[in-house]
């Protein structure tokens, strides 16, 4: 990349901070423009500095984590946000994709993975913690009580249930457009259009919605 990732690190413990600062100073492309230990600071941060990405912990004073993403998605919408957090509680995560977050990592992730994470989230993907996705779905196909998407107005065309059905399994562009013989482009696009006619903000909440709509199981249900 030709510039540094611009990234605004939130949380409350500052041992945390100086460590994932230490970290991601050794990334050529990255570059910490402002710290945070707090949701009201980091929101002020987040308008103030516009950085690329966010990572903002779950669980902090005064203003929540979920509060301040909401906030700062509504105020910076172009900036990422990846939540870090020790929550590996599904409705949690489900209120933060919810709420607009393009990522959430759990803070034992490796560091290889964070990295990675963080540098998708910014090129529009979005990524969940592995084994937080097999939670997630377990308590959807349990009957578990989630945050409940609005459903859009528009029915899906076969094609982007198609691509539906392939986001549910995590799989990229590049996968879904060789399982569908497709150009990548065209899946971006479709991805696109899924998102607007849903009413939703990215990948990972396009999944969450299909399997509390039971469309996981057949690519033919209706909308």
């Amino acid at each position: 990349m030709s510039e540094k990732l611009k990234i605004l690190l939130v949380d409350d413990h500052v041992l945390f901070r100086s460590g994932i600062r230490l970290l991601l100073q050794g990334e050529a492309d990255f570059a910490i423009v402002g710290e945070a230990a707090d949701g009201l600071e980091a929101v002020k941060c987040a308008h103030q500095l516009k950085p690329d990405i966010v990572l903002l912990d779950l669980n902090l004073p005064g203003l929540s984590g979920l509060e301040a993403l909401r906030l700062i998605k509504e105020d910076t919408p172009e900036c990422a946000v990846m939540m870090l957090t020790v929550s590996e509680d599904a409705l949690e995560l489900a209120c933060a994709l919810r709420g607009g977050a393009d990522g959430y990592v759990l803070k034992n992730a490796e560091a290889s993975y964070l990295v990675d994470a963080m540098r998708k989230v910014v090129r529009g993907e979005s990524v969940v913690s592995p084994d937080l996705v097999g939670k997630l779905v377990g308590q959807l196909r349990e009957g578990s009580k989630l945050p409940v998407a609005t459903p859009g107005p528009s029915m899906l065309t076969p094609r982007e249930k198609e691509v539906v059905q392939c986001l549910t399994r995590g799989e990229s562009n590049k996968v879904i457009a060789r399982n569908l013989n497709l150009s990548e482009s065209t899946v971006k696009i479709h991805v696109q259009n899924i998102l607007k006619k849903l009413g939703l903000s990215s990948r990972v909440q396009i999944a969450i919605y299909a399997l509390e709509q039971g469309w996981a199981a057949t690519p033919d249900s209706q909308a």
